[in-house]
């Protein structure tokens, strides 16, 4: 009796702002309420590490209150991807990496890159909405600062992956909480509080820079 050896399971985690797409999801949602500024300039504070993350994040949601629902999922519709976001997914999944995208964001943002891209999941917020108006709350599974270090643990252990065999690429504070549980630790475009945590910085906007250090 012949058994085939399964290959070893390997994973890329990527966040989702201004890493797999160029920008800020928050800011194209607050453009349409003439808050974007407000909304970026906490935004640039919290990816610096210079606010807390859940914070942050409370602050710049309730500011979309009263934002109909409908227009919040056409804008994420055409959120523009990372230049070389394509390529990147493609050759990482041939390599045989499970490709999954965490974000301190929102689904309606995820889901659709996840279906263009080809992700294999995409681990994000919910923006809750009631009576197709925005309330300006937020929930789900990346609230925190530590949010996408507990999500990653949790991930390996179902998929049965090593930190050796993990791939992460962000380009905030937040993402510092990933960079434990990956051998590669991609500082994309990155802030300086991430760049320190780092071992390869890409600091051009384009994902395909990557795949020079695997």
């Amino acid at each position: 009796m012949y058994y085939s050896r399964e290959k070893t399971m390997k994973l890329a985690v990527f966040d989702f702002d201004s890493t797999l797409m160029d920008g800020e999801t928050i800011d194209f949602l607050a453009k349409p309420l003439g808050l974007e500024k407000k909304v970026a300039s906490i935004t640039k504070e919290a990816m610096a590490g210079r606010l807390d993350f859940f914070e942050s994040l409370v602050e710049r949601v309730s500011l979309l209150k009263g934002l109909e629902y409908q227009k919040a999922v056409d804008i994420c519709k055409d959120l523009p991807l990372m230049p070389g976001a394509y390529q990147t997914v493609q050759e990482l999944k041939k390599m045989g990496y499970k490709v999954v995208c965490f974000s301190g964001g929102f689904r309606i943002g995820t889901t659709p890159a996840k279906e263009k891209l080809g992700l294999d999941a995409d681990f994000s917020n919910i923006l809750h909405e009631k009576n197709g108006i925005l309330t300006g709350l937020v929930g789900g599974d990346m609230m925190f600062g530590f949010s996408k270090g507990d999500m990653i643990q949790r991930v390996q252990a179902m998929l049965g992956v090593s930190v050796e065999n993990t791939l992460v690429a962000g380009d905030g504070a937040n993402d510092v909480s990933m960079f434990p549980y990956a051998s590669k630790k991609v500082a994309f475009c990155a802030k300086d509080v991430l760049k320190k945590e780092a071992n390869i910085i890409v600091d051009k906007k384009d994902l395909t820079q990557i795949l020079n250090h695997i």
